[in-house]
């Protein structure tokens, strides 16, 4: 199905000013290399402590994020003592849950790694194509720490990266147009995904952040929806 089909169909909802107020600011290559590597460590870490949990808390406690995890810089964190682990269990700055905390070593560990290889994370998602935006997901999950699913996606939005966000109104519209028939963590789910989302790019050149936040105007996920329920 032709993207215009959404695109139109999100601009009769939610009328064309609106659309394009609600799209994502993507940074560009440059922009995601300037960035250090204690910035994306933070950014994941901020993104694991905020799922199954009220966002604006976390965010109400970053500041004291920082200040306890100094700075999330990754060449410490990578090989962090396990008393200083156990210390931030105790400390009231961070929302204390144990396995959340032990997620930053390894977390810590996959950026350094990928800094050798390529000499920082910012240059290794810049010159990561959004086409294959499946196979990121599946690295991140696979190397990382509690990086899979909707999280990785939403730490690669926030910082700025060109991808899409399965949000229960994409999953929604996706599967109400027959364009995705199995779980989207499967791979076959992720293959079918990334296939729609790169048709649609080149046909319409847009961002792919742009396409899959139009296509969440398409169509209103019921309550059961949103979280995660099948009705």
């Amino acid at each position: 199905m032709k993207f215009s089909y959404f695109y139109d169909r999100a601009v009769a909802r939610k009328g064309k000013q609106e659309v394009h107020a609600r799209l994502p600011k993507l940074r560009s290559a440059e922009e995601l290399r300037a960035h250090s590597d204690a910035y994306y460590l933070a950014e994941m870490t901020r993104g694991i402590f905020r799922a199954g949990f009220v966002w604006r808390i976390i965010d109400a406690k970053w500041a004291g994020f920082e200040e306890a995890f100094s700075g999330f810089v990754p060449v410490y964190w990578q090989q962090v003592p396990p008393e200083r682990l156990e210390q931030l269990a105790d400390d009231t700055r961070i929302i204390r849950n144990w396995q959340k905390i032990e997620a930053v070593p390894v977390n810590a560990r996959m950026i350094v790694e990928i800094a050798e290889e390529y000499g920082s994370f910012g240059e290794f998602l810049a010159q990561y194509p959004s086409s294959e935006q499946a196979q990121l997901l599946t690295y991140l999950k696979k190397h990382g720490s509690r990086m899979g699913g909707a999280t990785a996606q939403h730490f690669l939005r926030r910082v700025g990266w060109d991808g899409y966000v399965l949000s229960p109104d994409v999953l929604t519209a996706l599967r109400n147009h027959k364009l995705l028939d199995a779980s989207e963590s499967s791979q076959r789910g992720l293959a079918q995904v990334q296939d729609a989302f790169n048709t649609w790019h080149e046909e319409t050149g847009m961002p792919y952040s742009h396409l899959s936040r139009i296509l969440s105007m398409t169509v209103d996920a019921t309550p059961a929806e949103r979280h995660g329920k099948k009705v």
